[in-house]
């Protein structure tokens, strides 16, 4: 059965000629002795490079010795023999000690090659089908380091016959259980059973991780570790229906076990689909449903528990129960789980919809009649929070539009928006505008649009600055918010965001025209916008108009920025003062009925896309003043319009009617309409009105696309954002580098005597401005940097001043194995986006004291 090629001999003994003569030493002889005679027919074919074969036998012993002492005293040789050099009458015994044994048998042989010690000769034998193959051999022989107790080559055969890189039992189990729940389909019990002993492996489950049953099985063996590993999570109380699958000892294996499954980064996905299997089996819906929320919160071995946990918020929110506080700390608590992923955007649309239900709480006296300033104002520090939660939800709703539990969702969330609060804000400011703003189109104390140029961009430009303006078509207030967040928290250029009255209709055409240089504005009969009497629509025409008030400019569209290299931007750009930039994702999306369902998605994208032009003006054209606004924003809702939402647009002699304005030569109150003159921000020598819908409502008007809108006079289209962006270089003066906040272990004591063990952690910092968010790994290793213990994760993003809601408290569980009390483990915190180990903290290890003291 051992299938050793007799190239493997000749080569061994080649080297061993080969190797210098030791003291004393006038040549080298070597006794091969072959006592099973399984070599007799290959020993003729033998040839060495720098020795003579003599075969010995049992009548010619004494010429043996002859040959070697008279005949011939200078050859190498090698004697091969069958017979017990041991015997009284041996002629050759003293030259037999003084020379080289060689047990060239094939087991002998394969052991060398194999580096298991010569006292596990009887176990090899014993596992000789193992060695029948070539390949398996080859495998164990691959790990490459000395074989030296029989479960060192018990683990080394198990760990070959799976194919592993290195002999370790974890893997060998997870290998058989990845391939198949059912027995008689394993393939590697299969080979076990026929080159291996399978009992053997059963064994090992049974020492390693308690798992003891009279007619063992992969799948009950895979439910025993799954429901132990979760016993650490859920009290046992609740597990009666499962307690006999629980381990009595070596339970925190089974943790460790699962833990390390579930974290690898590409064996995760079978687990998920044998951890569907194992939750149907046990009935685990049934064992949830008896537990409160609070028993299985930080359970994570079963996806179950995240399809409960959200169904327990939708339902407790569609029963108009207000505990949100718990809910977001339900729904960040869930982040670090396993199956987070899997149910990520279900998680975010939740996450919103309870910002939406907290939001309605906090204003639960209705949102007020006031002054028009007062609305505008609480519009921008606190209103837009619900357009952005708005917009979140369906951002998170559109990746996964079939879950039923988001649909029930989605008609909270949109009596929440379109029957609450766009009802009553629109309603109020409609009143507002109405009684304050119809004659004169500004706010005290706000920067109108129109002057956007003359107050901004002209004095830098006077003063010789280089000035880049970033226009995005519909790029709304809440939008622009969270725009300046992320420049706030991922670059070290200080940014600020204010609120400008944007014009009246808010269209394109006219509020591109507001932000151009310009001494007036006026709308001719055909509804054209000009500057200072020249058109300006188009590139080419803004590009005219900016040429007029600074010879160094450019107009150009982003698009247009991107295709260039870093070297193309720079000569384009070169001696340019005063650089506008036009950008139109959001519009362009929004505008057309075939694609306004995807509004929302256009702002993410919106976002990403102006941070990228940013840092390419701040990397490419080392640009310190940058302004990002807009020429309008939107009002969109996601539900059809009801007819009760529309208005007939009889009786207006118009120039021009959309959906959410009609520009006519005509003044006058109509029902329903808010009549705004227009004369505080254009040459109105024709006697312009713009007509507005009340509220958000649309005129009634053929074709589809009644969702996206703009043109009117609500706060979401008329509250534009400018952000201002001055570039910082690291070391300049009020440069700020950005720094994740830090994670520290709080306890003192650093012996672990149990295998399970509590650790708690601080966010030494809270999260605000350039002082960002920490993602940390948190493990035990030994010396050498195996993992020894389950891996937990930390989101460190709290933002909260208060000490005890920065601390976190995780459970760690040890693999059961020997551990040197004398030596050190560490505790090793890794920063998982960086891979950088951020602290490693010596430990002792002492699990021979009992005790029951958690640190």
């Amino acid at each position: 059965m051992f299938n050793l090629n007799l190239d493997d001999i000749v080569s061994t003994l080649n080297t061993a000629f080969q190797q210098p003569l030791q003291d004393g030493e006038q040549r080298k002889i070597i006794f091969w002795l072959d006592k099973d005679q399984e070599f007799v027919e290959d020993i003729n074919e033998l040839s060495l490079v720098n020795a003579k074969i003599h075969i010995l036998t049992d009548t010619n012993g004494f010429y043996t010795k002859y040959m070697l002492e008279e005949e011939d005293t200078t050859s190498h040789y090698l004697i091969y023999s069958n017979l017990d050099m041991n015997h009284k009458d041996n002629w050759l015994m003293d030259t037999y000690l003084y020379s080289q044994a060689f047990h060239a048998d094939r087991i002998s042989l394969l052991m060398d090659d194999c580096k298991i010690d010569s006292s596990l000769r009887n176990v090899v034998k014993k596992y000789e089908k193992f060695f029948g193959s070539k390949e398996r051999t080859r495998r164990l022989k691959a790990f490459d380091i000395p074989i030296t107790s029989e479960e060192a080559l018990e683990l080394g055969m198990m760990s070959a016959i799976c194919a592993l890189k290195s002999p370790d039992f974890e893997d060998v189990l997870k290998a058989v259980l990845m391939d198949s729940l059912d027995d008689s389909d394993n393939k590697y019990l299969e080979q076990f059973e026929k080159f291996f002993d399978l009992s053997v492996f059963w064994r090992y489950v049974y020492d390693r991780y308690g798992y003891e049953q009279s007619s063992p099985s992969l799948k009950t063996l895979f439910i025993h570790l799954t429901v132990s590993a979760l016993s650490h999570a859920i009290d046992e109380s609740h597990l009666s229906q499962v307690k006999h699958y629980i381990a009595t000892r070596n339970r925190s294996n089974a943790m460790v076990f699962i833990d390390h499954w579930m974290n690898h980064k590409t064996d995760y996905a079978a687990y998920d689909d044998l951890a569907g299997i194992a939750e149907r089996e046990i009935n685990l819906a049934d064992i949830v449903s008896q537990l409160d929320i609070q028993d299985f919160k930080t359970a994570d071995i079963f996806q179950y528990f995240d399809r409960a946990i959200i169904a327990y918020i939708a339902n407790s929110l569609d029963e108009h129960l207000e505990d949100f506080a718990r809910y977001i700390k339900l729904i960040n608590l869930r982040r670090t789980k396993h199956f987070y992923e899997r149910y990520r955007f279900i998680y975010e649309a939740l996450f919103y919809t309870v910002k939406m239900f907290e939001f309605h709480k906090q204003h639960s006296p209705g949102i007020p009649q006031v002054q028009a300033l007062n609305m505008f104002r609480a519009y921008v520090s606190d209103y837009y929070l619900m357009d952005t939660y708005y917009r979140k939800f369906y951002v998170a709703y559109d990746n996964e539009p079939d879950s039923e539990i988001l649909k029930k969702l989605r008609m909270m969330v949109e009596n929440l928006y379109t029957n609450w609060f766009m009802g009553e804000l629109s309603v109020h400011w409609s009143s507002a505008v109405d009684a304050e703003m119809k004659e004169n189109w500004s706010l005290p104390g706000v920067q109108n649009q129109k002057d956007f140029y003359r107050n901004f961009v002209g004095p830098k430009i006077r003063q010789g600055d280089r000035v880049f303006v970033v226009i995005s078509d519909a790029f709304r207030y809440e939008v622009a918010v969270e725009l300046a967040e992320k420049l706030n928290t991922e670059t070290i250029g200080a940014c600020d965001i204010q609120p400008l009255l944007g014009v009246i209709p808010s269209v394109t055409k006219l509020g591109m025209a507001s932000l151009l240089p310009h001494k007036t504005l006026e709308i001719d009969l055909s509804g054209k916008v000009l500057v200072d009497g020249k058109p300006s629509s188009g590139l080419d025409n803004r590009n005219d108009i900016l040429h007029g008030a600074v010879a160094d400019s450019v107009a150009v569209h982003f698009r247009d920025l991107l295709s260039m290299n870093k070297a193309g931007r720079r000569e384009f750009f070169k001696g340019k003062k005063l650089i506008y930039i036009y950008h139109d994702s959001i519009d362009a999306t929004g505008d057309k009925a075939s694609t306004e369902i995807n509004t929302f998605k256009a702002a993410e994208d919106a976002i990403d896309e102006i941070y990228g032009i940013i840092k390419i003006i701040r990397d490419d054209l080392s640009a310190t003043n940058i302004f990002v606004t807009a020429d309008h924003g939107f009002v969109y809702q996601r539900d059809p319009l009801e007819e009760s939402d529309k208005i007939e647009k009889e009786g207006i002699e118009a120039i021009e009617t959309k959906r959410r304005y009609s520009l006519a030569k005509d003044s006058g109150e109509r029902s329903g309409l808010l009549d705004i003159k227009m004369d505080s921000f254009i040459v109105n020598e024709h006697h312009m009105t713009t007509y507005v819908p009340k509220a958000t409502i649309r005129f009634k008007m053929q074709g589809a696309g009644a969702n996206f809108v703009h043109g009117g006079a609500s706060l979401q289209e008329i509250v534009v954002p400018l952000i201002q962006f001055k570039n910082i270089r690291s070391g300049q003066k009020n440069s700020r580098e950005i720094v994740k906040v830090d994670v520290k272990l709080t306890n003192t004591t650093r012996k672990i005597t149990n295998s399970l063990f509590n650790l708690t952690f601080f966010q030494t910092e809270k999260v605000e401005d350039k002082r960002v968010p920490r993602t940390v790994k948190i493990y035990m290793v030994d010396e050498n940097e195996a993992v020894i213990s389950n891996e937990e994760t930390l989101i460190c993003d709290r933002t909260t001043d208060k000490p005890e809601e920065r601390t976190f408290k995780v459970q760690f569980a040890l693999k059961q194995m020997p551990y040197n009390k004398t030596k050190n483990y560490y505790l090793v915190i890794k920063d998982t986006e960086t891979n950088v180990v951020v602290e490693q903290i010596p430990f002792t290890i002492n699990l021979g004291i009992v005790s029951d003291f958690d640190f």
